[in-house]
């Protein structure tokens, strides 16, 4: 039985560095324009999260959970080999690597994250869980249009964050995060399928909307770079037919305070948490409160 990770709520390796004071912290704050581009435009690309050892650190693990019988595959929230709707196409997507591997563990605490995090979210930031998208070359499927939050009504206020690392350079050729901006200003739209058909989501928009659709913007991202967006956020992302891959691991996170809306599990595996009770305890650890810098 592999350790599980989800018990150990620091760094178990010293692949990234914990800054030791207010000092050492500021060379991973947001400035105050990137600040308010994410407030007006619903997203922030390009901010630096991985180094190159760290990138590669983190591909060798993954490459792990590509084979069948890896160690730990017991505590996976989810592992779909291919999610994909189309049987010629390929997503990998699995919830829960933080619990498997150490590298995947500690890049929850990376600085450059959860400064970023603290500063858009508005206060301590709290995990709520991870996740892998990955598409082969030549054949990577695509992610239909989608707002995360509309897959996270069990906790409330909207209060959440996602943050999309890039583990291979993503590009529009690739199938890089494309964003609707100012859609996080919409409402909360009926789900249409996460991995299907690109224009289900024609049939919950009003014509005005729709005509914003015409405009997506790409978040074309480096290696080891990072696109935040709002829970309401309105993107998704197209197939990869170029010859590389498109690796990328995604950590969700919300403001300190978010409470459970359901009595009925969170994550599967995980003890409920009562209705109205605050999100917190083994799976969803404090990972960085900015006061505690000065």
């Amino acid at each position: 039985m592999a350790r599980d990770l989800s018990e150990l709520h620091e760094l178990a390796t010293d692949l990234f560095a914990w800054p030791a004071n207010a000092a050492g912290w500021d060379q991973y704050r947001l400035t105050q324009e990137q600040v308010d581009f994410f407030n007006e435009e619903g997203y922030l690309a390009g901010v630096k999260i991985l180094d190159e050892k760290q990138i590669e650190t983190l591909r060798g693990e993954l490459a792990e959970f590509f084979e069948a019988d890896h160690e730990g595959r017991e505590l996976w929230y989810e592992y779909h080999t291919n999610e994909s709707t189309t049987p010629e196409t390929v997503l990998f997507h699995a919830l829960g690597a933080w619990r498997l591997r150490p590298a995947f563990h500690d890049v929850l605490w990376a600085p450059g994250f959860v400064m970023a995090a603290s500063q858009l979210l508005g206060g301590p930031v709290r995990f709520w869980h991870d996740q892998l998208f990955c598409k082969p070359a030549k054949h990577g499927g695509v992610v239909a249009w989608h707002q995360d939050y509309s897959y996270w009504t069990r906790t409330k206020p909207i209060a959440h964050l996602t943050c999309w690392i890039g583990l291979d350079d993503a590009t529009n050729d690739n199938g890089c995060v494309q964003y609707i901006p100012g859609s996080h200003k919409w409402d909360l739209l009926p789900i249409t399928g996460l991995a299907g058909n690109m224009e289900a989501i024609r049939e919950v928009l009003t014509d005005q909307q729709w005509e914003q659709f015409q405009h997506p913007v790409g978040a074309e991202l480096k290696a080891g770079q990072a696109t935040f967006h709002h829970p309401l956020m309105v993107h998704g992302s197209f197939e990869n037919r170029i010859n590389r891959p498109r690796r990328a691991t995604v950590i969700n996170a919300f403001r300190d305070g978010v409470v459970s809306d359901k009595n009925e599990e969170l994550l599967t595996g995980v003890p409920p948490i009562p209705q109205g009770q605050k999100m917190e305890g083994q799976f969803f650890p404090l990972l960085f409160d900015p006061a505690s810098i000065g």
